[in-house]
């Protein structure tokens, strides 16, 4: 019977529902019962530390390459983060261009295929990969859900829900003390978490990075709030939102290897505003990593299931190249090349508004 090397990473920022795909790419490239229909006896390797994996894996190494069968991954579905661990190694950095290593440790592992379960810049490397000749498949991964080509990606409902957890465990020391609160989320480009999340929690203000706020309004808007006989406020900001005409906060000046920036500090600037214009007593709260872990949502634990499952299908019909992807309500498959495209956004015309600096109080169009 014909063999075949399957290989499997995660790279990037951990979330939940990384270790359901793994799961199901081993269970299903290993299952017994496909295995006759196919007449394929597939082997999976688990790649450690994401690209960097690849960069200095060889054959035989143990702190690189995990050995994945049934028994291996039979619990990881329940669990958060990765098994496999992560890292944001770009090996197509222009200042330590390591790709042609990856290339050879490819060669030398024997992997016929990589399934790459990651965000824009790690499947961006699969892409680059696949266009020099590896057989490569993605699986969308990232809690901003910006990533173009699908609908969803993995590790956004599980954000979303501690969000939620967060906020609602916010109000009750907010209402007791007559506190407005700032919550920062995460939210480079793109504020559906943000928005999401505070439609979820029924924040009374949302800042997304899509539309640029006026403190003034801000403040504005918490007064009214306050007049209507509000004892306290919670205000929800992305951490890539900014004033009109201002610019994003950043943590520090050093940048990854895919010339990222580190943003943070948006929800204490705002705080601090907010105390300055109107005297009122006000916190922030940064989620920062909480939104990555714990264990997966029910939702999330399915779609790493659906993905994981659809990327072995990608395998078996020898169809590389791809993203597997939800679309309209469908797991689909579209070319990997979309995650050089635009990243997805909120539509600020039909999803928020941006008055109330919250989400629509129209849903269904004219």
């Amino acid at each position: 019977m014909k063999k075949s090397r399957i290989g499997v990473l995660t790279g990037g920022g951990d979330c939940a529902g990384l270790n359901p795909a793994i799961k199901w790419v081993v269970k299903t490239a290993l299952d017994e019962r496909l295995e006759e229909e196919r007449g394929v006896r597939y082997e999976v390797l688990g790649i450690r530390d994401g690209w960097k994996g690849l960069v200095y894996a060889e054959p035989g190494s143990k702190d690189y390459i995990l050995p994945l069968n049934e028994e291996v991954v039979r619990t990881w579905g329940r669990h958060g983060g990765t098994a496999l661990g992560t890292s944001r190694t770009n090996p197509y950095d222009p200042k330590n261009d390591q790709s042609k290593t990856v290339l050879k440790n490819i060669k030398n592992l024997g992997l016929d295929v990589v399934i790459a379960i990651g965000g824009e810049d790690t499947l961006g490397v699969a892409h680059k990969l696949y266009q020099e000749g590896v057989n490569a498949i993605g699986i969308p991964k990232t809690i901003d859900k910006d990533l173009p080509g699908t609908d969803y990606t993995l590790g956004f409902d599980t954000a979303l829900n501690v969000i939620t957890e967060e906020v609602d465990r916010l109000r009750t020391t907010a209402d007791s003390h007559r506190r407005i609160f700032v919550v920062e989320t995460m939210g480079r480009h793109a504020g559906f978490l943000a928005l999401e999340g505070g439609e979820s929690s029924g924040a009374f203000i949302i800042l997304i990075p899509e539309y640029g706020f006026s403190i003034d309004r801000v403040n504005e808007l918490l007064l009214e709030g306050k007049r209507t006989g509000a004892r306290y406020s919670i205000v929800i900001v992305a951490e890539g939102a900014k004033p009109e005409g201002g610019s994003e906060v950043v943590a520090g000046d050093g940048v990854d290897s895919f010339g990222h920036k580190s943003l943070g500090g948006i929800g204490e600037f705002l705080a601090g505003e907010i105390r300055k214009g109107l005297g009122l007593d006000t916190r922030s709260v940064v989620l920062s990593h909480l939104q990555r872990g714990g264990a997966p949502s029910a939702f999330d634990r399915r779609m790493g299931r659906h993905f994981g499952i659809a990327a072995v299908d990608l395998v078996v019909k020898g169809d590389f190249g791809k993203l597997v992807s939800l679309t309209n309500g469908k797991v689909a498959a579209v070319p990997l090349e979309v995650v050089t495209e635009k990243p997805r956004s909120v539509n600020v015309e039909t999803e928020y508004d941006a008055g109330r600096y919250n989400g629509r109080r129209t849903i269904l169009a004219d």
